[in-house]
C-alpha cells in the first residue's frame, strides 16, 4: 500500500484539501487516530479534545490529519462534519485494517485503530503519526494468542509514530519482544524508560534515546536513506509529576481484569472495556492522563515533522 501518490487513489480515499496542498509541497503532516475520539474518550468532551489534538498539532508548525471512515468514504482530514460525526454518532465501528473494506463496502462509519490509520497515512505519504498508547500483546497471550494488529502493520509500515509507549493494561515485556521481532525500532524520548502509558515508567527499558525533534529527524533521514520498511517508534513518556499513581493504577488495573474476565470480554473489545473500568474506577485520574498524553503526543509529533520536513528542505 504505501507509495502509492496522491493522483492515484481510489474514488474511496478522499484527502482534505490542506493537507493534499502540504504533502505536495514537502510540508510537515501529522497523522491522528480517531478510534480515540470515538472509544477512547467520554462524550460530549471528546469533541473538544479532538479540536484540541488537532490545535497541538498546528501550534507547532504541521498540518493535521485526522483519519476516519464517513459514509464509506476514507478521509485522510477531517473538516468540522465528519469530526462531530466520529465524536458523536453511535454507528462508528472501532475499525483494524481487516476492518476498513467492510465499513467502505457497507458506506458506515469508522474509527481508525493505530494499525489502520498508520497504514492509510502511509499510503498517502504522510510519515508521522501521534497516537496515544499502542495496542500489543494482551495479558495472558500464551493461551489466548490474543495480540493487537498495531504490532504487525507496524512490522511492515514505514511511519513514525509517537505513543506514550504501549497500554499499560497490556502484556509490556512481551510487546517489547515483539517490536523486536518484528523490527520496529524504538526511541525513549527523554528517557532511557519505556512508557507504560498512564505510567512514566513500565519498568523495561529502551535500546535508544533521543532528546530533540532534530535527532528524531536525522534517525527518520538516515531510516529513508537505507530503505527501512518497518516503523519507528518514539516512546514519549508523561512526567512523573502527572502519571497515573502507581498504587491506584495497579487496583484498578487488577479490578478491571477480574471485571473483563467475568463478563467474557475478549479480543478487541477488552482495550475499551478496560479503559471504561479506569475512567469510572480512578476518580477521573485516568481520563485526565489519557487526555495529557495524546496532547503531548500530538505537540511532539507537530516538531518531529517540522523538524524532518526543514531537514529534508536544507
Amino acid at each position: 500500500m504505501p507509495g502509492a501518490t496522491l493522483d492515484d487513489l481510489p474514488d474511496r480515499i478522499e484527502v482534505a484539501p490542506e493537507v493534499a496542498d502540504a504533502l505536495r509541497s514537502g510540508g510537515p503532516v501529522v497523522a491522528l487516530e480517531s478510534t480515540i475520539i470515538s472509544h477512547g474518550l467520554p462524550r460530549p468532551s471528546n469533541l473538544d479534545v479532538a479540536r484540541q489534538i488537532e490545535g497541538a498539532v498546528r501550534a507547532h508548525g504541521a498540518v493535521p490529519a485526522t483519519i476516519a471512515i464517513v459514509d464509506g468514504t476514507i478521509r485522510i482530514g477531517l473538516d468540522e462534519a465528519a469530526l462531530a460525526i466520529v465524536a458523536g454518532s453511535d454507528d462508528v465501528v472501532k475499525a483494524s485494517v481487516r476492518d476498513v473494506a467492510v465499513i467502505v463496502a457497507r458506506s458506515g462509519h469508522g474509527a481508525t485503530t493505530v494499525a489502520s490509520t498508520a497504514e492509510l497515512a502511509a499510503r498517502v505519504g504522510i510519515g508521522v503519526f501521534a497516537t496515544g498508547g499502542l495496542g500489543g500483546v494482551h495479558r495472558g497471550a500464551s493461551d489466548t494468542f490474543d495480540e493487537s494488529a498495531d504490532l504487525t502493520t507496524l512490522g511492515s509500515t514505514p511511519i513514525t509514530v509517537v505513543s506514550a509507549g504501549v497500554k499499560s493494561i497490556l502484556d509490556v515485556p512481551a510487546t517489547l519482544e515483539r517490536l523486536e521481532t518484528l523490527n520496529v525500532t524504538v526511541l525513549g524520548y527523554g528517557t532511557d524508560r519505556f512508557p507504560g502509558f498512564y505510567l512514566a515508567d513500565s519498568g523495561h527499558g529502551v535500546p535508544h534515546r533521543v532528546d530533540t525533534p532534530e535527532e528524531v529527524a536525522a534517525v527518520i533521514a538516515a531510516r529513508a536513506a537505507i530503505g527501512s520498511t518497518a516503523a519507528l517508534l518514539v516512546a514519549n513518556p508523561l512526567p512523573v509529576s502527572r502519571q497515573v499513581d502507581p498504587a491506584l493504577h495497579d487496583r484498578v488495573l487488577t479490578a478491571g481484569l477480574d471485571a473483563a474476565t467475568a463478563a467474557g470480554v475478549r479480543g478487541k473489545d477488552v482495550t475499551p472495556f478496560l479503559l471504561a473500568h479506569f475512567h469510572e474506577a480512578s476518580g477521573g485520574e485516568s481520563l485526565r492522563a489519557n487526555t495529557e498524553i495524546i496532547l503531548a503526543n500530538a505537540a511532539l509529533a507537530g516538531r518531529i515533522a517540522s523538524a524532518s520536513a526543514a531537514a529534508a528542505a536544507a
